[in-house]
């Protein structure tokens, strides 16, 4: 079995939008035409993710202990993500660096909350 595509709840999808353009863009994803209330990113031989608002009509929020972790080509783009998250309204859950703190290689991430309160990681290493 393998991973189809991911959704993320939104509050408000079209706000939502530069965001998710801003820190899926240095991940390697485009962003096809909002259809129907969603926005679906692509990028090749990887799972698509889909920004839309929860199917019970109930306000999105993050998950407890749910994360999205997408894997980047190397250190500068996971960088790049963080700070594009930041710069577009998303909130520190751990700046960039290799995990666990004291490690001088292998797992690099950095991690950061959306709007909606979803915890994301863009990591590279593994």
């Amino acid at each position: 079995m393998t991973i189809g595509y991911i959704t993320i709840g939104a509050l408000d999808v079209e706000a939502a939008l530069p965001f998710w353009d801003a820190v899926l863009t240095p991940a390697g994803y485009a962003r096809g035409p909002l259809d129907g209330g969603w926005a679906f990113y692509g990028k090749d031989n990887a799972p698509g993710i889909g920004i839309c608002k929860p199917h019970d009509g109930k306000p999105a929020r993050g998950g407890n202990g749910i994360m999205v972790a997408f894997k980047v080509d190397n250190q500068d783009a996971v960088k790049a993500v963080y700070d594009a998250a930041l710069a577009n309204g998303g909130t520190d859950e751990g700046a960039p660096g290799y995990r666990p703190p004291e490690a001088t290689s292998g797992f690099y991430g950095a991690y950061f909350r959306d709007a909606a309160g979803n915890k994301i990681c863009a990591f590279t290493g593994m």
